[in-house]
């Protein structure tokens, strides 16, 4: 399967205001922990945000409703709500049908995280949003550092097994290789170990950031 269309939907760092934090976008591998990560960033005092959280939200949203609907039917639907799964038997094995889904919905998720960033309160220290395929869509543009989590193959299956799920080949095959999100991504985090480990690894980053946002200043 072809990986979804380049764009850039979030504006790039020049059309930013100057007020609003530093922009950091996190990725990784399926089941390599960006979730954990971006929990840890959260404690650390980071604002987050899951794009997979955004679109959850649109998918409650009767207008996006009406309009996947309209497009394939009401077998795309459960007691009246749009089904993800049954999304997803469409989508992926129609490519047409994945390239048209995510030309409607990227721009309101961007939307989304736009309102979300200029809404932070003064003084946040970092913006993290958590985006699986963010170099697969030429997104790196939009932000001003980007962080990819990754993990051995073992861990990443142990990791799915444990959460009753798989790395299904029709997600892989959407996704670049971890070795090339690393070689694009302006920080990486491994996270073959505990939780622990991961922590010190995201405090690891997270003062990197903070420091060069204040060299910025």
């Amino acid at each position: 399967m072809s990986p979804p269309p380049k764009h850039q939907p979030l504006p790039p760092k020049d059309q930013r205001r100057a007020s609003e934090p530093p922009f950091v976008g996190l990725t990784g591998g399926v089941a390599a922990g960006k979730s954990e990560a971006m929990a840890a960033f959260a404690r650390f005092g980071a604002a987050t945000l899951s794009s997979d959280a955004v679109v959850h939200e649109l998918l409650e949203d009767p207008a996006v409703r009406s309009r996947l609907v309209e497009r394939w039917g009401p077998d795309v639907l459960a007691n009246g709500r749009l089904d993800r799964e049954r999304i997803g038997a469409v989508v992926f094995e129609r490519p047409e049908e994945l390239a048209w889904l995510e030309s409607t919905l990227h721009p309101l998720v961007a939307r989304r995280i736009v309102d979300w960033r200029r809404s932070l309160a003064s003084g946040t220290s970092l913006a993290v949003v958590e985006v699986p395929l963010l170099f697969e869509a030429g997104m790196e543009p939009a932000f001003d550092a980007t962080v990819a989590v990754v993990a051995a193959d073992e861990a990443r299956a142990g990791r799915a097994t444990a959460r009753g799920t798989s790395l299904l080949a029709g997600r892989n095959e959407r996704q670049l290789a971890q070795g090339e999100k690393a070689r694009r991504a302006t920080h990486v985090i491994p996270n073959d170990g505990s939780l622990i480990e991961l922590e010190g690894e995201v405090e690891r980053v997270f003062s990197l950031l903070a420091a060069n946002s204040r060299e910025d200043r």
